[in-house]
């Protein structure tokens, strides 16, 4: 595999995220991934979630998922998949494969997170799971 560099401005915001699916108001871009470098275990992405928005409670069972907090803060669900704590600028949360995760803006300014996975090469070999009780929420 040969070096691969890009730019925040030249990759397009991802398409097709459902509420239903747990992706609430999010702008997310897939920077490094299987269908742009040929990598199937490695996923790097950027997201901005504006006041109000989030990525409620999901799992990979094929991946291990990091994100950090560029920007603002906001609360991270805990590995319950209920309970959530603070998360800000700086924050380093790790998630391994099966453990539920996801990040809310409960603040009145955007959260930019830098998060990636490990395992994987794409969402839909990610083994993404939203948790059962999102549907309900």
């Amino acid at each position: 595999m040969k070096q691969f560099k890009t730019n925040l401005k030249d990759i397009p915001l991802e398409g097709g995220l459902r509420e239903e699916d747990g992706w609430f108001d999010m702008r997310v871009q897939f920077l490094i991934n299987e269908k742009l470098t040929g990598n199937k275990d490695l996923v790097l992405g950027w997201t901005v979630l504006p006041p109000g928005a989030k990525h409620d409670r999901h799992l990979h069972h094929n991946c291990d998922e990091f994100f950090i907090v560029l920007k603002g803060h906001g609360m991270s669900y805990t590995p319950d998949g209920k309970d959530q704590e603070p998360a800000g600028e700086g924050d380093v949360v790790y998630s391994p494969r099966g453990s539920w995760h996801g990040f809310n803006n409960t603040s009145d300014e955007d959260v930019v997170l830098v998060w990636g996975w490990s395992g994987a090469g794409s969402l839909e070999a990610s083994g993404y799971e939203v948790h059962p009780d999102v549907k309900a929420d």
